[in-house]
């Protein structure tokens, strides 16, 4: 006989940004249940324990990716990672999460039984597979792959001479001081590494096939600084934050309904911040409209002033191969390198990578319905976190776990084992999870779910989601509940459970 499976309320996974505030919420709200954080790495922190490229920081102020139980209390309003993760590390030890995490278990499978109404999760640990089982599973493992990120396959590339490497990867031993370094990208990472990297070396060019819409944002929030005078730190954050939320769902609202306008302010801003003369259509005209694709935030101007002082240049045009030296372009124009950065973006991944198993058949996420954009049509007892695309993801991330904690107590209040949403009209027609048209959502368009009509969307809408999820019926004839059936003896004595 094998070791007894540990038997869990909740499973969590991914000890990131919204594994740490799931853990949190379930801590507050529902004390009684048990639960454990499987984390695939051995740290807290996620994306910013994993990125550790020069300069890298948040995409989103502080005052809205921060959780809404625990003030930011300092008043940039783009953090650099480190600070994040620190924040996220404090937010799990003032909770008492941290000694519920488990490091270095990857989770690679899940299988549901209807039966027994539990998953059955297995995380790789130390080379082991090591098995667990729960009544709810809530994955916070993020949307793209961990162990790699985008890189196309560019001709000549084993030809260059210099050092090619992705952001998701960053190499400690990296130099580049002094050095001639390439950026390929125009989007938040490239607009991150640029100004990060030109204070020392040699010039930074960043290479891109399109611009992207650039907008920046002050170092330290004005109205934090105001109220910072007389206000207390953590009231400041809750009157920044009831600012900033519908500020972003205005701001958002107005470029989709006036492009043009939205189109002509954003160019207009950036003018202002580059030299005279500078050839603002060809490098920072997008050939989309705003919010589109996701707005890029550019730190108190960083990126400008660099490419001001002449530190930083950039390059519009596509790649036709490598050489020994660099990179050759379409227009015929060698750029010489000594270093690459490809900042081309992220490879989409449902559920961690993990295999889900539904009563012995595979869960297809890329062929399935969105629930409300974190549950999926025939999936029991499971939440996926995915936050906002045209906001910051921390918003929704919240959300969620208000409303996972509410359904929890719901469910236990009526004596329901499981709860499924299931879409009972063939009518509906399946759209793409987001209408953006960012590469890595189209990229990743077959790992992500289907959209419907209500509430078989996303709704990219704060305000939609607050009351939806905080005031909207759980029994709302979408979601399935299933009552308690006679526990097999090992769910109620873990020690008695089936053997790995």
């Amino acid at each position: 006989m094998g070791a007894a499976l540990e038997h869990f309320d909740v499973l969590i996974v991914g000890a990131g940004l919204s594994g740490v505030g799931a853990a949190c919420h379930l801590g507050m709200r529902c004390p009684e249940k048990t639960y454990a954080i499987l984390e695939g790495r051995g740290a807290i922190g996620g994306t910013w324990d994993l990125f550790r490229y020069p300069g890298v920081r948040s995409d989103s102020d502080m005052f809205t990716l921060g959780y809404r139980f625990k003030p930011w209390i300092e008043g940039n309003n783009l953090a650099k990672g480190p600070k994040i993760r620190s924040y996220v590390a404090e937010a799990a030890r003032e909770h008492r999460v941290t000694d519920k995490i488990r490091f270095n278990h990857w989770v690679s499978d899940v299988s549901w039984s209807s039966a027994e109404a539990r998953w059955t999760v297995t995380a790789q640990h130390e080379g082991r597979p090591r098995r667990f089982t729960c009544a709810f599973l809530w994955m916070c493992a993020g949307y793209y792959r961990y162990a790699e990120g985008y890189t196309p396959e560019w001709k000549g590339v084993e030809r260059f001479r210099g050092r090619v490497v992705h952001p998701q990867k960053w190499p400690e031993d990296l130099d580049y001081k002094g050095k001639r370094v390439i950026v390929i990208g125009s989007g938040a990472t490239a607009v991150t590494i640029v100004p990060e990297m030109a204070k020392d070396a040699g010039h930074v060019v960043m290479l891109q096939r399109s611009p992207s819409y650039l907008f920046t944002l002050p170092g330290e929030n004005p109205i934090a600084k105001f109220f910072g005078a007389f206000l207390p730190r953590s009231v400041v954050y809750r009157v920044v934050r009831a600012w900033s939320v519908p500020f972003q769902t205005w701001f958002y609202q107005r470029a989709r309904g006036k492009p043009e306008k939205m189109k002509e302010f954003l160019l207009t801003k950036l003018r202002e911040q580059l030299p005279p003369g500078y050839d603002v259509t060809t490098h920072f005209t997008p050939r989309y409209m705003p919010w589109d694709e996701r707005l890029c935030f550019v730190d108190d101007g960083d990126l400008f002033k660099a490419i001001t002082a002449g530190r930083a240049s950039v390059a519009t045009d596509e790649i036709d191969a490598f050489t020994e030296r660099g990179v050759k372009l379409k227009s015929g124009r060698e750029i010489e390198a000594d270093i690459v950065v490809s900042a081309t973006g992220l490879v989409l991944e449902a559920l961690g990578g993990a295999r889900a198993v539904i009563d012995g058949r595979p869960l297809e996420i890329g062929k399935t319905l969105t629930y409300k954009g974190f549950m999926y049509d025939g999936a029991p007892n499971l939440v996926s976190v995915f936050g906002y695309l045209n906001a910051s993801w921390t918003l929704r991330a919240d959300l969620i776990s208000e409303y996972v904690c509410r359904l929890l107590k719901f469910m236990d209040k009526n004596g329901y084992a499981a709860t499924t949403p299931v879409n009972e009209n063939p009518a509906v027609q399946q759209q793409p999870f987001s209408d953006f048209s960012s590469g890595y959502i189209k990229r990743g368009a077959a790992a992500t779910p289907k959209q419907g009509p209500a509430p078989w969307r996303h709704p990219q809408n704060f305000y939609t989601d607050f009351f939806s999820m905080k005031f909207g019926r759980l029994d709302d004839g979408v979601l399935r509940f299933s009552e308690r059936t006679a526990a097999p003896a090992a769910a109620k004595n873990p020690q008695l459970a089936a053997a790995e």
